[in-house]
């Protein structure tokens, strides 16, 4: 068996494309024409065949491919208490596309009981195990879901007529993640991966300008303040966690249908995201000139692990090897050469929408990651 323990030496984010026959499914689900016992037997046997791709692609760690999921997001929030799966007055802005509209609104107080992601999760767990791999969840942060019942003044007022302040709704918040988190561990996870672009937005100068322009403060202190914020929750999940409980999270800039959301180097969240977060690796994207240089990895707390997100995951072309390699060199003068690792820049398929390449193309990617891979470590 492998070793089960993220980071690997060569890694993905964890979703990809949805095969044909998963799309039809989901479609025929959204008209009425299948049952919900129907869709789940087609994503059952989707996620069967993509446990053996991954294995075939070389992979240790496998995940589900988010093929149960809309969104890398929504769809966790959406299974939590207290919140409901509404439309929001528009999508998130992308560079040059809008997302469609869906977000999550209370309608009560939150709780993390019975949440469908742990059945969810046995079910790749038990396939993992069988082919000797280790199986790997993704979640969106705690961050990230305060950054959606606050995403617009609409949501805010109705977030805030269930809570009285903002130290109530955290504390909720933490606590329905951590019995999520408790009946995941009991059911065998021990590899959990936070996802997270609420970093790569503070690091937007343009978007931190647009949302202090609605408070009266400065754009530096907006970032402050949530940065406070992010950290607070974030680390108040990893609080008492089982010590075999391997904590991981994944920081980009938004990656939806091959676009991007913000852009900044991770210098203005360095000291507080990489010296404070409490997690065990960071996963991070380095595939364009926006996300700036390596010498915010020097703020990383000695030890912890670096994947280097160097590989897009947002079009077919194939990365030249030299350069990458070149790169990951130059990563090494802030962390050494045994505590980094490859990986694609994000998922393949964040939404079920999915990036602008195919199926075929996601592979050579991964394939591309084992050749540098073989290169550097050997």
């Amino acid at each position: 068996m492998t070793h089960q323990t993220a980071p690997f030496r060569v890694d993905h984010v964890g979703s990809y494309l949805r095969p044909k026959a998963l799309v039809e499914a989901r479609d025929a689900f959204t008209s009425g024409k299948i049952s919900q016992e129907e869709l789940t037997a087609v994503e059952d046997q989707a996620i069967r065949e993509l446990v053996l791709q991954q294995k075939a692609a070389g992979l240790e760690s496998v995940t589900d491919g988010e093929f149960r999921r809309a969104y890398w997001h929504q769809d966790f929030f959406w299974g939590l208490e207290g919140v409901a799966h509404t439309q929001a007055a528009i999508g998130y802005q992308f560079h040059d596309e809008t997302t469609k509209p869906d977000a999550a609104s209370l309608t009560g107080k939150i709780s993390g009981q019975n949440h469908p992601f742990v059945a969810h999760y046995t079910f790749l767990k038990d396939l993992a195990d069988q082919e000797g791999l280790a199986s790997r969840l993704t979640i969106p942060s705690p961050a990230q879901f305060y950054f959606e019942l606050i995403r617009d003044a609409e949501h805010t007022a109705n977030t805030f007529t269930y809570y009285e302040n903002k130290e109530e709704l955290f504390a909720d918040i933490i606590k329905a993640y951590k019995d999520v988190i408790v009946d995941l561990y009991a059911v065998g996870l021990r590899n959990l991966q936070l996802d997270d672009c609420t970093w790569g937005t503070l690091v937007d100068d343009r978007v931190m300008d647009l949302i202090a322009g609605h408070t009266g403060k400065t754009a530096e202190q907006i970032r402050q303040e949530l940065s406070v914020d992010f950290l607070t929750l974030n680390n108040g999940i990893l609080e008492d966690l089982p010590e075999d409980l391997n904590v991981t999270t994944h920081v980009c800039r938004g990656n939806y249908h091959s676009t991007w959301a913000s852009q900044g180097g991770y210098d203005k969240v360095a000291e507080t995201l990489f010296g404070k977060e409490n997690v065990k690796a960071y996963y991070l994207e380095f595939d364009t000139e926006r996300a700036g240089g390596f010498e915010p990895l020097a703020k990383v707390t000695p030890g912890k692990k670096v994947v280097l997100g160097l590989i897009t995951s947002k079009s077919a072309d194939l990365e030249d090897k030299t350069e990458v390699i070149a790169r990951i060199k130059e990563a090494s003068q802030y962390i050494p050469l045994e505590d980094l690792y490859l990986s694609t820049q994000c998922g393949f398929a964040s939404t079920e929408e999915g990036n602008k390449l195919t199926i075929e193309d996601q592979w050579k990617k991964l394939a591309l990651i084992q050749e540098i891979v073989k290169e550097v470590w050997g």
